[in-house]
């Protein structure tokens, strides 16, 4: 199956696209890429060789994870089965517990039907794409395979991996005393959690309360089949109504696998990753930990939050849509915090991969630490009106060459000035490109966005 791997590993109709034995192939293919084949019995039946896997609350998660861990282990690898656990609570493990690699079975902020299968390289990293091309190249074929003791065992040890993922979390915000007592960062503070009916049902309510918060808690009771049905950070209106409702503080609405949180102000409001990054880069900078004043963003973050970064001080960075792509600059510039517009933050002094429940904490703790209130935090980090519209059946490639379509472009962005900017983008899985303009008001958005994606339409229809 050529390209299997997408931008965050293989996903599919769960038992169409993603069967038991394409996950058992992938565990297979795993363990000889990742992991290193030699050793004695007796280094082998010492553990040597481990992998962790951990899943979101879909129905399938269940099959996909036994066949996952039938293959890694007939190809001699220990395997610690950690349950239902977010995503970026196999990337801690992976790195805490010092494994070759992780697994994580989820299709993050998809509908229930589908999943996926993603890797976690020793340290907790994302894989390249040339590891996961290796994979693919060796999926499914014959090798020489253990046998006795040389393969490997299936562990379940769901409650000590959630622990030790919660403990970390809440240290991040309110680390151990030498007398070996915690503080309560959070203390007073009223905040709703909406779980997505995902990962971080227990995981999220959990650790905001142990970090002193009263925590009012919706879609925290999966059955299997209701992740993100209505919930979660892709559905957040049960969430708003909530809080304007309970007269909390905030709001926290996380995806299926928790990688990303959005917030709530007290009146409703949406609070989206682009302030929820300007909010931690500015705290992060008072204290010292902004490495090179720097957040590192992506091209689809607003340029307001990059405008209001610019009068406080700090320098962005842009890359490519992905919070892959992210890391990568972050950890080539030795960037202490990135992100992406919707929700997934990077903050590497705790973390190797977006982590929403961090995020909510530490969202959370500077609302406490300054005194403000988190709509007041945001609207230093005004949005600048935006408007975007997918031009379908196209060719996308064809977008960046176009003479008609760039003069089209330098025309718009010449009226717009420095209050505002132009961007087209082509799909990455689909035949559509997709338009985006910021402006000064909604209607001179509105106007360019239409004019422009006219022109794409004429120009490079297929």
């Amino acid at each position: 199956m050529p390209n299997m791997f997408g931008t965050d590993g293989v996903r599919g109709l769960a038992n169409r696209d993603l069967t038991a034995r394409l996950a058992l192939d992938l565990g297979d293919a795993a363990v000889r890429v990742l992991g290193d084949s030699s050793g004695t019995e007796e280094e082998h039946r010492e553990g040597r060789r481990r992998a962790l896997i951990g899943r979101d609350t879909r129905v399938s998660g269940d099959f996909l994870a036994s066949a996952l861990a039938a293959g890694m282990s007939a190809g001699g690898f220990d395997v610690i089965d950690a349950g239902i656990i977010p995503t970026p609570g196999v990337a801690y493990l992976t790195s805490e517990l010092n494994v070759e690699m992780g697994a994580v079975i989820s299709a993050s902020h998809n509908p229930m039907p589908d999943n996926g299968i993603k890797f976690f390289a020793r340290g907790g990293f994302k894989l390249p794409d040339k590891k996961e091309d290796e994979i693919e190249a060796v999926l499914g074929k014959d090798w020489d395979r253990p046998t006795g003791a040389g393969v490997g065992r299936v562990s379940h040890d769901i409650s000590t991996a959630t622990n030790m993922y919660i403990d970390h979390l809440v240290s991040a915000i309110a680390p151990i005393a030498p007398d070996k007592t915690q503080p309560k960062p959070l203390k007073g503070l009223k905040i709703v959690a909406d779980c997505a009916n995902g990962a971080t049902s227990v995981v999220a309510p959990e650790a905001l309360r142990r970090a002193g918060a009263e925590v009012l808690v919706i879609n925290a009771s999966p059955d299997g089949y209701n992740i993100n049905k209505k919930a979660g950070s892709t559905h957040p209106e049960q969430l708003q109504a909530m809080v304007k409702a309970s007269g909390a503080a905030m709001g926290v609405a996380f995806d299926g696998d928790a990688d990303r949180c959005l917030a709530v102000d007290e009146d409703g409001n949406m609070v989206n990753g682009d302030q929820e990054m300007g909010i931690l880069a500015r705290a992060k900078k008072r204290e010292g930990k902004l490495n090179h004043d720097t957040l590192v963003v992506t091209v689809m973050s607003n340029l307001g939050l990059k405008l209001a970064l610019k009068d406080m001080g700090i320098s962005t960075v842009q890359t490519n849509v992905g919070d892959r792509y992210v890391l990568e600059e972050m950890l080539k510039g030795d960037y202490s915090i990135g992100g992406e517009q919707s929700g997934h933050v990077i903050n590497r002094e705790f973390a190797t991969t977006g982590d929403g429940t961090l995020t909510a904490l530490t969202l959370c703790n500077e609302v406490v630490k300054s005194g403000k209130s988190l709509k007041e935090l945001a609207a230093d980090f005004p949005q600048l009106p935006q408007q975007l519209i997918n031009v379908p059946k196209v060719d996308k490639k064809a977008a960046p060459t176009n003479a008609k379509v760039q003069d089209a472009v330098t025309r718009e962005e010449k009226l717009l000035g420095s209050t505002g900017r132009v961007l087209l983008r082509p799909s990455g899985t689909e035949p559509l490109v997709r338009v985006m303009v910021e402006a000064e008001t909604q209607q001179q958005a509105d106007e360019v966005c239409q004019r422009l994606a006219a022109v794409v339409a004429e120009e490079l229809a297929i």
